[in-house]
């Protein structure tokens, strides 16, 4: 059973990692355009999404442990 979650589990991360990447990226393109508009406000939104994308992408990169 161990290895069926596994299985299930790393299919999951490898559907959802792409989608991950598209996400980062537009954030870090949105911080990019905040920064050089000096719109503060702005600029903490990005850092915030950034930080819960980087959560999952660590959540989807850890073994499942049972």
């Amino acid at each position: 059973m161990k290895y069926v979650m596994e299985a299930l589990r790393k299919r999951e991360a490898e559907q959802k990692l792409p989608g991950i990447k598209l996400d980062i990226d537009y954030q870090l393109v949105t911080l990019h355009d905040a920064m050089i508009e000096n719109n503060e406000q702005e600029k903490q939104k990005a850092i915030q999404n950034l930080k819960e994308l980087r959560k999952q992408l660590i959540e989807l990169s850890t073994p499942l442990e049972l």
